[in-house]
Parts: structure tokens; C-alpha cells; sequence
């Protein structure tokens, strides 16, 4: 079998492609850990697990009709300044008295 030349167009075509791949798997990585770490403060502040965190997370997001990462961000600026949205920190509170608190080990009873 003959390999046909590649065309100049074809490798700039595919190097543009994979610096659009690139730029998105970064803005994914940024956007993973932005998600991570309002995970962690609803962990802590709300005292449920990571898994019962994202899907806080997620309810928050859906019942809001905000994307998970912008709530995320708004999650941590609340950590930061306290401050939050009336509308999202009612829907925060209703979120997490769906799916926690647990139970601190150790802790008595409430």
C-alpha cells in the first residue's frame, strides 16, 4: 500500500484540532476542581458524605436551572464572604435537608 502526501492543510487542520482539544480538557480540569472543592465545603459545613455533596451539588444545580459549576463557584464565594444569592442558599438548605446531615461518629445522638 502507497502513502498518499499529506496536504499542508491537513496537518494544520489537525494540530488546530488538537489545540481546541487541549483548551478543553483544561477548562474540564478547572471546571473538576472548582466542583471538587464546593464538594469538600458542602461536606464539611453540611456534614454528608462526598457522594451525598455532589448530589446536593446537583439538585442545587437542576432545581435552580444553573450549570453544576457555576453553582459550584457560588458555593465557594459563600465560603469566602458569606455571601450567597437568597434563592440559591434556600435551595442549598432544602438540598441538604434532603440528603443529610449524617451522623458524626461519635457524636450523641441529635
Amino acid at each position: 500500500m502507497t502513502r498518499q502526501p499529506h496536504e499542508p492543510g491537513d496537518e494544520a487542520d489537525r494540530v488546530f484540532a488538537l489545540e481546541a482539544e487541549v483548551q478543553q480538557l483544561k477548562a474540564a480540569v478547572t471546571s473538576h476542581a472548582v466542583v471538587d472543592q464546593a464538594i469538600g465545603m458542602v461536606v464539611a459545613l453540611g456534614r454528608v458524605t462526598p457522594d451525598q455533596g455532589w448530589q446536593v451539588l446537583k439538585d442545587v444545580s437542576q432545581h435552580t436551572n444553573i450549570k453544576l459549576r457555576n453553582v459550584a463557584e457560588l458555593v465557594l464565594v459563600w465560603g469566602r464572604t458569606g455571601d450567597m444569592p437568597a434563592d440559591i442558599a434556600a435551595e442549598l438548605e432544602d438540598a441538604l435537608d434532603r440528603h443529610g446531615p449524617t451522623q458524626i461518629p461519635g457524636a450523641p445522638p441529635e
